[in-house]
């Protein structure tokens, strides 16, 4: 796979600092029933690494010694295919905690997740659900052949449950991405658009939909970088930076936490392996610290970082402006 970090640490952005720290993103595994191809983690069916029982622990701890945070937003991979998923899930949501899951929607029919819809809606777990569109010929394009079917299957079931329709208190939301290197339309009209095909067609309803720009990195960067696309899509992004976003970016209010509980300001820089690092530069982890001594630092910055602040701006909670 072709790196990009090189070219992106020649790319200069605005310095950011770290800000009161009020969610802990947690990514529990690299392993996922899919491959998709603007994945910026490169999951996929054959990755193993996995947050373990003492780690899943630690987060705990950690949530229980940073009263701060009230939000704890699993991701993966596909974050379900970890066996301690839904014990750190049900134990944070019996702390108070909003728990976000982002899901794929099709692992709700793979073998083993039969029950994995009725434990999320039973724990009230808000789902952010990824269908990066809503024709079945460009999500199979970009995800895999059958996967628009088996997504609508999921929103079914979760819409059965009670998700996404009115006064249930169980959350809904959707993600598009771009199905290539372009930035995303107006957050407003695509989700009004998605909310008339898709109840239309089939019968379905959500909460809203997040907008999110294709970041540089990984298999998306690396494929860019073998079409000879990088360079034209860096200065697309840099093109359209509007200072607005900085204040909103998702690192200002949030840490990331890798499988193996080491510390990144976001999920783009766990995966350019840019973590947050002591004094001597050694990089942090769980144990290491507080959410209270990390405020104030300094956000470490790189040319990927326009994807968040392009245009309407993108973060884990859609668009910006």
């Amino acid at each position: 796979m072709l790196a990009t970090l090189p070219l992106l640490k020649k790319t200069a952005f605005p310095p950011l600092t770290r800000g009161r720290i009020d969610t802990l993103q947690v990514n529990l595994g690299y392993r996922c029933n899919q491959s998709c191809l603007h994945c910026h983690v490169n999951a996929g069916p054959t990755r193993t690494e996995a947050m373990d029982a003492d780690t899943v622990d630690l987060v705990l701890r950690f949530v229980d010694a940073n009263p701060g945070i009230g939000t704890l937003d699993l991701t993966g991979g596909a974050p379900e295919l970890n066996p301690h998923f839904r014990r750190l899930a049900g134990a944070a949501r019996a702390r108070g905690l909003r728990v976000i899951d982002r899901c794929n929607l099709t692992i709700l029919s793979e073998p083993g997740q039969e029950t994995l819809a009725a434990f999320l809606a039973d724990q009230g777990i808000e789902v952010i659900a990824s269908l990066p569109c809503y024709l079945e010929d460009n999500v199979n394009a970009q995800r895999g052949k059958g996967v628009f079917d088996a997504s609508i299957a999921g929103l079914r079931q979760l819409n059965a449950l009670g998700y996404g329709q009115p006064d249930t208190g169980l959350v809904l939301n959707l993600v598009y991405n771009p199905q290539g290197p372009s930035l995303p339309p107006p957050q407003d009209g695509l989700q009004a658009a998605y909310r008339t095909h898709l109840g239309e067609q089939f019968g379905i309803v959500f909460n809203d939909l997040f907008t999110l720009a294709n970041m540089p990195i990984q298999r998306f960067g690396s494929t860019l970088l073998s079409k000879g696309q990088f360079n034209r899509y860096m200065d697309l992004l840099r093109s359209a930076h509007r200072d607005d976003n900085l204040d909103g970016v998702m690192c200002r209010s949030q840490l990331s936490v890798d499988w193996r509980g080491q510390l990144y300001d976001c999920d783009f820089n766990q995966m350019l392996d840019l973590p947050i690092t002591d004094p001597a530069a050694r990089p942090l982890h769980l144990r290491d610290v507080t959410a209270a001594a990390l405020a104030g630092g300094r956000i470490a910055v790189a040319g990927h970082c326009y994807g968040c602040t392009a245009g309407q701006g993108s973060s884990c909670g859609g668009a910006l402006s």
